[in-house]
């Protein structure tokens, strides 16, 4: 993923599915240095990572 896909993502009121490493993930914030983005677990919103944009892949729009 890029980082203007992140932004729209983050700033979208849908859903969209992202994953990291295989794993379902929210996207919480897009970092400002245009690299990293800080994510959650979907189903876990106590644990957040710091993540590369670059890894996220988005899989599809959940209805």
């Amino acid at each position: 993923m890029d980082y203007q896909r992140a932004q729209e993502i983050v700033a979208s009121a849908s859903e969209f599915e992202v994953s990291y490493n295989g794993v379902s993930v929210w996207i919480d914030k897009v970092h400002d240095d245009g690299k990293t983005a800080t994510v959650h677990l979907r189903r876990s919103l106590e644990e957040r990572s710091e993540v590369d944009i670059s890894e996220l892949k988005e899989e599809k729009l959940v209805h």
